[in-house]
């Protein structure tokens, strides 16, 4: 059974959407494309080496799919990015798109339809399945169940709208954390494996309850 690894660049108002240049993704006229590269600082680039030091296969939504193989394939493997370009580039690739009309000739990328795909491919043998981007997939993917793991990079910025990684509606599951890392520039890093059911408590009660309580209990039941 392979993990399905959820990496994610968010701010500290948990948006994920085009952190890596202005043409990533503007839609819903966002100004702030490019936020986190100036963050990309040395502790950044070792933990995302963290995150890809497992054999893995990455698992991509359609648009994020369409910017990386816009991007990587035409990138020189002796550059200043070779690593992770001879990585990205030599790994299998999953692009999932409902409609199929994708061009999937990236070399090594295999398309998947639905969210049952996924469940079916997450039971196979094979290497980890790493998301980057992609917050529809990452939404269905926490919604079905389906995250063993999240390794999260925030960025000490508020930008006060945007594309977000948490949606309602993700299946409840209490994490571990573990492994963090906090940079000189603010960069929290925090890597998370799924553990069981939350476990909920509450602070110690008055042996009677005050008449404020008593009030304040009403009012909820009165608001719903």
């Amino acid at each position: 059974m392979r993990k399905i690894i959820v990496g994610a660049q968010v701010s500290i108002d948990g948006v994920m959407q085009a952190p890596g240049g202005p043409s990533e993704d503007p839609t819903k006229g966002f100004r702030f494309g490019g936020w986190a590269m100036p963050y990309f600082n040395e502790e950044f680039g070792e933990e995302i080496e963290r995150l890809f030091k497992e054999r893995f296969d990455l698992l991509l939504g359609r648009k994020t799919y369409e910017i990386f193989a816009a991007y990587w394939p035409y990138q020189d493997e002796h550059g200043p990015n070779g690593d992770i370009t001879t990585l990205f580039n030599a790994i299998g690739k999953y692009v999932v798109s409902a409609s199929g009309e994708v061009d999937t000739r990236w070399a090594d990328t295999r398309l998947l339809r639905d969210i049952a795909a996924i469940a079916r491919l997450k039971q196979e043998d094979g290497p980890n399945l790493v998301t980057q981007g992609s917050t529809e997939l990452v939404h269905a993917l926490l919604a079905h169940d389906l995250v063993d793991a999240i390794s999260l990079y925030t960025v000490p910025i508020v930008l006060g709208g945007g594309k977000k990684l948490f949606a309602d509606g993700s299946t409840p599951h209490a994490f571990t954390l573990t492994g963090s890392r906090v940079a000189p520039n603010g960069l929290v890093v925090a890597h998370y494996e799924r553990d069981g059911e939350i476990q909920a408590g509450a602070a110690p009660a008055l042996d009677t309850p005050s008449e404020l309580e008593i009030a304040r209990q009403a009012r909820m039941q009165r608001e719903g």
